[in-house]
């Protein structure tokens, strides 16, 4: 038996910081309507991505040609940055616009070879690329603080508390509650101001005005329905809770899932993560982490060996389709960790973790060995932590649809790695299998690569999470 039981992962810790929305409220109040509003992100995404497009093209172009050819190019790449802005919402504003400035230079790169008359050249547009993006991003994030999306969210006490908890408890997203209707105010609703039950839903809306409108349950759909279309006209979108969650936090609530949910991951229109793909992006990265780590290997191994016991350790873990596999690592713990036939969980502070060994586990370099799994075809760079055989049995009785996020190989880093901490016991793992299943179904080369960067960027910037 191993000397480092459990699973690892950083962890994500709540932020608590003022916020933009009382400015938002100011903008929403000079304006008269929410196309007002709207118009103005829409306006900002144009000016700032036709600038540097333009003044690129002002050094060759006489003034009206290079503001024709700047608005035609602007078009090009404000479609491929909308396009990123919808589908990676909930990776961000960095990395919605890094996806559509990249998709928007190859089109833009396209145009430059097919079209005559036009010659960008390498140096020049990668430069025109680099401020697209950084203007972008920033405006997508002012964006994103400024303005807060306004909230309705109609059902029954516990689904709706539910809701207001996941919402509140990330004062960064871009959401406000500002209103709750149904049979009983839920825990929490004191504050709100748009509260009433389920024959006053025309008044809150009037009153509120909400951009969107979460319905949580089957009973709360079947009643509202009726009265939200007749006030359908005011503009806001109408959307069941799974949905949004997924959408906008980035997880798929378990309480609310259906068998019927996995359909979509063989739909005829999903699009398709092939295993070429995968499987090349993880050779790629691990082939350059091992060069890149090489050197440091020597060091490692010799703060492993200051405490007794072996420097590499393995661990039987499950792979894709429940395969069993030897995992390995630098030991972290005690040579006397886990007594045999009694695993347990890994803690956030175990205290089995040598004081070196903390510092490994703080970095993660640790992990290294792991990329000799990912070119053996073990594991991938990223995808849902691997568990240990002994506790499936467990979660499969206590946590729904456990097994399912064995559909994919386990990975080194993972979405529910950067958006949970430790699973210790069985709600925490079925919180982490809500960010993997999130992952399940939208796998695809930009989120490898986002998911990579955002673990990069945590490792520099915020050490033990």
């Amino acid at each position: 038996m191993s000397a480092n039981p459990g699973t690892d992962a950083p962890r994500v810790e709540q932020h608590h910081a003022l916020t933009w929305e009382p400015v938002g409220n100011l903008v929403r109040s000079l304006v008269h309507s929410r196309d007002d509003i709207g118009w103005i992100v829409i306006g900002g995404r144009v000016v700032l991505a036709w600038l540097p497009i333009y003044a690129l093209l002002a050094k060759a172009l006489p003034p009206l040609a290079a503001a024709t050819t700047a608005s035609m190019v602007t078009g090009i790449w404000l479609l491929a940055l909308r396009a990123a802005l919808g589908t990676y919402f909930t990776l961000g504003p960095t990395v919605a616009s890094a996806a559509g400035t990249v998709t928007g230079l190859v089109a833009v790169s396209a145009l430059d070879l097919w079209v005559p008359g036009i010659d960008f050249g390498v140096p020049a547009l990668a430069g025109t690329a680099i401020a697209v993006f950084i203007l972008s991003a920033t405006w997508e994030h002012v964006v994103r603080s400024l303005i807060k999306h306004r909230v309705l969210v109609i059902g029954t006490d516990g689904d709706a508390s539910e809701v207001m908890q996941e919402l509140q408890r990330d004062v960064h997203a871009p959401f406000s509650i500002v209103g709750v209707v149904g049979e009983r105010p839920p825990a929490g609703a004191a504050e709100i101001a748009g509260r009433g039950a389920l024959d006053e839903l025309r008044r809150v809306v009037e009153a509120q005005r909400p951009d969107i409108v979460i319905l949580t349950d089957d009973r709360a759909s079947a009643w509202a329905v009726e009265p939200l279309l007749d006030l359908a006209p005011m503009g806001f979108k109408v959307v069941g809770v799974s949905h949004f969650f997924e959408h906008a936090i980035g997880r798929v609530p378990l309480r609310h899932l259906t068998p019927a949910w996995f359909m979509s991951i063989l739909h005829l229109r999903q699009k398709p993560y092939t295993r070429l793909a995968k499987r090349s992006f993880d050779l790629v990265v691990a082939s350059l982490g091992l060069l890149l780590i090489a050197p440091l290997l020597p060091m490692l191994a010799a703060v492993v060996r200051m405490s007794r016991g072996p420097i590499i350790y393995s661990q039987i873990r499950l792979g894709e389709g429940g395969r069993h596999y030897r995992m390995y690592k630098f030991r972290t713990m005690r040579a006397d960790a886990e007594e045999a036939g009694r695993p347990l969980f890994a803690s956030e502070s175990d205290p089995r973790v040598t004081r070196l060994g903390r510092l490994l586990r703080q970095t993660h370099l640790d992990e290294v060995p792991q990329l000799w799994n990912v070119v053996k075809g073990e594991m991938s760079i990223v995808g849902p932590r691997p568990e240990r055989p002994e506790f499936v049995e467990m979660l499969e009785d206590t946590v729904p649809f456990w097994t399912r996020r064995l559909l994919v190989k386990p990975g080194i880093t993972g979405w529910a790695q950067l958006r949970c901490g430790y699973a210790y016991d069985a709600e925490s793992a079925a919180e982490k299998l809500s960010y993997d299943l999130w992952y399940l179904r939208h796998r695809n080369v930009v989120i490898d690569l986002a998911i990579c960067a955002k673990t990069v960027s945590t490792l520099l910037f915020k050490p033990g999470r």
